[in-house]
């Protein structure tokens, strides 16, 4: 492609007329399911144990037949799924938890919200995953806890996470907010550690406007994060029996009729998912300044949430990443630059030490490096749109790549 006058300069953007894809899809099915709700009285969430009335317990079965898991209980959302869940399997303030910086900032925020320390391991340099390698160095007597990230969607390397956390007797709870449905090695996400966190917020997947999952395989887990979300409640226990503190956290039958009517398109969707970021490797592995990212042939099905894909590091080196997007979005291509890595969050770093009484810093320069330079998305909205949309991604990015030369 020879250069080409870039719309940002008065040049013609490469795609014209927006896009198609629209977020959420939803029709008479999610009227129908609302409308039952509303005319049935019926809206809160479920207190009694084992129910099996209502869309909601509903919904949680579906869910954990969706994950292949034994149980599955929703509350309120993402973030507080990992607070309730590490209660749930045990950990305590002053315990330590052991994050990736690349994630959004629940990952973190969630331990500190029952007190626990969020120890911050670097991501791999090819799937910017946490880093199984880098583990063990930052474990300590006070170390409770893994939590895995499945970022956009693709699982880490849950069999080397897992040994690790047996070897030294930890608890693994996986952050699988972007990765309904996705796959390790042929087991769904969410049935690998003792506990699966999943979010329904509006832009994932699957989408609730707000709302989370818990799943696991380990009954009495499921019941201490049941109590939890229950205001301390325990099966089977009087109404005003509260043996444990908890919150109030329950997920209500409207949000339980938008997931189940949403479930019906999933499979769909995460196949024209599928079949664009096959089309895209193909063509962003072909421009020069771009480096996509690994795949381990143990993910036996991404959830695609997000495209991610990297400048290469020495076209990165002489550019600004903010001045690069801005030049990509007037071709009329969305893409985002991610987060910002965080073990720099100063908030976090706060927040750490008046729980620790000391300072928290971590080196994690291959997170800090993508956040600051190379890692750029496609969010999973684009990835339902049309083949020529994908093409209409390439042909910008290299357009504008070709523009620094």
């Amino acid at each position: 492609m020879d250069k080409e006058k870039l719309a940002i300069d008065g040049g013609v953007p490469v795609r014209q007329g927006g896009w198609k894809a629209r977020w959420p899809v939803f029709d008479d099915l999610e009227r129908k399911m609302i409308m039952e709700v509303l005319e049935s009285g019926n809206w809160g969430g479920i207190f009694e144990y084992g129910s099996m009335h209502g869309k909601l317990p509903n919904m949680e079965r579906k869910f954990a037949q969706l994950q292949e898991a034994n149980h599955a209980i929703a509350l309120v959302n993402g973030t507080v799924a990992i607070s309730v869940a590490l209660q749930a399997c045990g950990v305590k303030p002053g315990d330590e938890v052991i994050v990736p910086p690349y994630t959004f900032v629940a990952t973190a925020s969630a331990p500190l919200a029952i007190g626990a320390i969020p120890v911050f391991v670097d991501v791999e340099e090819d799937t910017l995953l946490l880093d199984p390698d880098k583990i063990e160095a930052a474990i300590t007597p006070r170390t409770k806890a893994i939590v895995p990230v499945h970022i956009a969607g693709g699982p880490a390397n849950m069999t080397r996470i897992v040994e690790i956390a047996k070897k030294h007797n930890l608890v693994v709870v996986e952050d699988a907010a972007q990765a309904i449905g996705a796959k390790w090695d042929g087991r769904c996400v969410g049935t690998l550690g003792d506990m699966g966190t999943f979010s329904l917020q509006s832009s994932k997947n699957l989408n609730s406007g707000e709302g989370g999952v818990i799943t696991t395989n380990d009954e009495q887990l499921l019941i201490n994060a049941w109590s939890l979300i229950n205001v301390g409640r325990i099966p089977g226990g009087k109404w005003y029996q509260h043996e444990r503190i908890g919150q109030n956290y329950r997920m209500t039958e409207f949000q339980a009729a938008l997931v189940l009517a949403q479930m019906t398109r999933l499979e769909e969707q995460m196949r024209t998912r599928e079949a664009n970021v096959k089309i895209l490797d193909g063509l962003l592995s072909e421009i020069d300044g771009i480096k996509l990212l690994t795949r381990d042939p143990r993910v036996t099905r991404h959830a695609n949430h997000l495209y991610m894909f990297k400048l290469d590091s020495d076209f990165a080196r002489g550019i600004d990443k903010d001045d690069f997007i801005n030049k990509v979005n007037a071709e009329g291509i969305f893409v985002l630059t991610g987060y910002n890595s965080l073990n720099t969050n100063e908030a976090i770093k706060q927040a750490s030490k008046e729980l620790s009484g000391r300072d928290h810093e971590y080196s994690c320069p291959v997170s800090e490096r993508a956040c600051e330079k190379e890692a750029l998305w496609l969010t999973q909205v684009t990835l339902l749109e049309d083949e020529q949309a994908m093409h209409d991604i390439a042909k910008a990015l290299e357009k504008v790549i070709k523009s620094y030369s």
